[in-house]
């Protein structure tokens, strides 16, 4: 099974919709993508997920996994609607608070196949993420999807 994560701006523009709708697309039709993994906090991360529930209507072999970056019995969020299930990075039950969303992606990051990523602000989780995932790409071959930015 051939995974895609989603990494962006909090506050993503409602415009960038339907280049993020082709990208999961592609990943879909050409890549031959069946797993989407989203975060739960911020514009780009709803974003994300509403393109791929949509997409799941006209290829329902595919699954959207929201991932959590805090223990789920510390703080429950039950599988959200549209999606498949949650995932809980193994090993970060000791990982502070407030770095347990920047380490929970760069778990992901290193255990998909593609990125489909919006991130520009340079001094930035998203964009450090996306440096992180271009050095990764070198090396083990994930492949990046950047969407274009449009003005917010």
């Amino acid at each position: 099974m051939k995974s895609c994560f989603f990494v962006g701006h909090r506050e993503a523009s409602e415009e960038i919709y339907p280049s993020l709708y082709a990208a999961v697309e592609q990943h879909i039709l050409e890549y031959s993508v069946t797993e989407f993994i989203v975060g739960y906090y911020g514009g780009f991360d709803r974003l994300a997920a509403s393109a791929v529930k949509e997409a799941k209507r006209f290829y329902p072999e595919v699954k959207l996994t929201l991932l959590l970056p805090y223990h789920p019995e510390e703080r429950p969020i039950p599988t959200p609607d549209g999606f498949d299930s949650t995932f809980y990075p193994p090993g970060m039950e000791s990982v502070p608070r407030k770095v347990a969303i920047v380490r929970a992606n760069r778990y992901v990051v290193d255990h998909v196949d593609y990125l489909i990523s919006y991130a520009w602000h340079p001094a930035s989780n998203a964009r450090e993420l996306v440096e992180y995932a271009q050095k990764r790409q070198r090396k083990n071959g994930i492949q990046i999807t950047v969407l274009p930015q449009v003005a917010i």
